[in-house]
């Protein structure tokens, strides 16, 4: 039966590393005992097809992920890497977007990446992390009632306000942002790829936003040009955590990322988000519930597929609300300073999948200052390297993307 399924994987062209690494982990721990040192897992790994011979100094594709739910503790901690960043490379201008090669963020998540990540007509980042922070403060609530009837003109407007008329392609570095399309039964992922590839697949920044955010109802939006329509909910129901959708692009797209063809080549910092405060509705808590889960099973899966890579290439970072922190249906917000402190002063917690969570000894700022690390040491490699380890496409070329293989949408008749 194994030889059956490996021939099968083998002979299918479509399928991602990232799924096959996944597969042939728990392929060998059911069948052959993952644990006996004999068993060759990694060894015989096909490579990702369309990628070069990675050379030694081609550095490491630098990921953010960033999940969907209140906002508040990831908006915190990019304001705290932000900080640091700045202060390490002696730069107060420094900016997230300076530092990540490509940002998937799902509902607030989205909305954080999309502020962090639109480009300015300076050229620059729009808004830095600590303006983001300020921005999640004072409109959490408006942004988890972003999709309710007659709310969208208001929360339209607000992200009419931060972005404009931007877009996708005004987007410095790649972006992901999810929603759900229910035309077609299926996850549809804004993507800045798709963007410059085709006019029909290029959305305003503000409609992204308001999709991504609109968990409570659907929303109607259509591409730039008009052609592309989607019957959106949010992100945060499909796809709570965005970080294995992040790695498989990568991994996949071999024109902006050539020499990655592992998780080895990747850094990835995945961001929890916080729980969204859901009301009495039955059905909505159990939605929530099986949102968390599903972030959960995530953080889990890409941990297994970093294996031994898990503690220096894989970070993922959140905090763990106490339990009585869910029994209002709308608690005021934190202040600032509070969130800081209990993010960055827990615990890590290392994911092994259908092996629980351990906690680690390091605290998440111990890890937060140490990927802050990681990221200066890469930044500064890469002045110095003649091969470049990202070719972001420029937006007045066009290609064919990893995306849009994955992506379907429904196009209006015209």
């Amino acid at each position: 039966m194994a030889a059956e399924t490996s021939a099968i994987i083998h002979s299918s062209h479509d399928i991602n590393k990232l799924s096959y690494e996944i597969f042939s982990i728990l392929e060998s721990k059911f069948l052959f005992g993952y644990d006996d040192p004999n068993t060759i897992v990694a060894a015989t790994l096909p490579k990702t097809p369309g990628k070069f011979p990675r050379p030694l100094s081609a550095g490491k594709v630098r990921i953010l992920s960033i999940d969907a739910g209140t906002g508040v503790f990831a908006a915190v901690a990019l304001a705290r890497l932000e900080a640091s960043l700045a202060k390490q490379c002696r730069n107060p201008e420094a900016r997230i977007a300076d530092f990540f090669d490509i940002a998937a963020g799902s509902g607030s998540g989205g909305v954080l990446t999309a502020m962090l990540f639109t480009r300015s007509p300076s050229g620059r980042p729009l808004f830095s992390a600590g303006d983001a922070l300020r921005f999640i403060m004072k409109n959490r609530r408006k942004l988890s009632s972003a999709g309710r009837k007659g709310i969208f003109r208001r929360s339209g407007g607000i992200f009419r306000r931060l972005f404009g008329e931007s877009t996708l392609r005004d987007t410095i570095k790649p972006v992901l942002i999810p929603c759900y399309d229910l035309a077609t039964g299926s996850p549809f992922v804004f993507s800045r790829a798709d963007a410059v590839e085709a006019d029909a697949f290029d959305f305003s920044i503000p409609e992204v936003c308001a999709a991504t955010c609109s968990e409570k109802a659907r929303l109607v939006i259509r591409s730039v040009e008009g052609r592309t329509r989607i019957d959106a909910v949010g992100g945060g129901v499909v796809m709570r955590n965005p970080t294995a959708m992040a790695i498989t692009h990568v991994l996949n797209n071999t024109v902006e990322f050539p020499f990655a063809a592992g998780v080895e080549d990747l850094l990835v910092v995945s961001l929890g988000n916080g729980a969204e405060d859901i009301g009495p509705p039955a059905a909505a808590k159990l939605l929530k519930i099986a949102g968390d889960a599903a972030a959960e099973m995530v953080d889990q899966a890409v941990a297994m597929a970093f294996r031994q890579s898990r503690l220096t290439n894989y970070v993922r970072i959140e905090a763990h609300r106490p339990a009585s922190a869910g029994k209002s249906p709308s608690p005021p917000p934190p202040p600032v300073p509070a969130v800081e402190e209990m993010l960055l002063s827990q615990r890590s917690v290392d994911s092994v999948l259908f092996r629980g969570r351990k906690v680690l000894e390091k605290t998440n700022g111990d890890r937060l200052e140490w990927f802050c690390g990681e990221l200066i040491a890469e930044h500064d490699r890469r002045k110095g390297s003649s091969i470049p380890t990202v070719l972001i496409k420029p937006t007045l070329m066009s290609r064919t993307s990893s995306a849009t293989n994955t992506t379907t949408s429904t196009v209006a008749s015209t």
